[in-house]
């Protein structure tokens, strides 16, 4: 039987309880279930990080080398791609794609990947709906709430870039 005076400890025990589980939340499957299906079948190697992002390192970098830090300016080589192939972005090394890096100007997981790439890296990169364009898409290329695949390989980087 719960007195009345234990009723005050067990909400706040309870709330308590609720923040503990939090963080488990966060770390939830951020792919829609269909899109999670072809993503492991199609790259079961791919690794993730603990916002959801997958990605699997096609050419390795300078192993020692550094990454992007916020603000940094980049610069690019990419396709974009549907999960089923469609191409609807992408660029040459002849017009590599120069950014900086955590400043609004890219979908969210780009500006995580490009933080954990090393000059020289190319990725593919699979990116969540939440981490690109969500639920507004990016009409009439990018559907709402879609799965985005990238190939991308980092040229360059650092504070200025000619």
């Amino acid at each position: 039987m719960i007195t009345p005076s234990l009723r005050p400890f067990l909400l706040i025990v309870s709330g308590l309880l609720a923040f503990a589980v939090a963080p488990l939340h966060a770390q939830r499957e951020r792919l829609p279930p269909e899109d999670l299906a072809i993503v492991e079948k199609r790259w079961p190697e791919a690794k993730k990080t603990y916002t959801g992002l997958r990605y699997i390192v096609l050419k390795a970098g300078e192993a020692d080398g550094a990454m992007p830090k916020s603000g940094d300016m980049v610069s690019v080589v990419y396709k974009g791609m549907l999960l089923d192939g469609k191409i609807f972005d992408q660029n040459t090394a002849e017009t590599p794609l120069k950014v900086r890096v955590d400043r609004g100007d890219l979908i969210d997981g780009w500006d995580e990947a490009l933080q954990k790439m090393r000059k020289g890296e190319k990725w593919l990169l699979i990116v969540p709906p939440e981490l690109g364009y969500g639920a507004r898409g990016k009409p009439p290329t990018i559907g709402r709430y879609a799965t985005l695949v990238f190939e991308m390989e980092l040229l360059d980087f650092g504070k200025q870039l000619k």
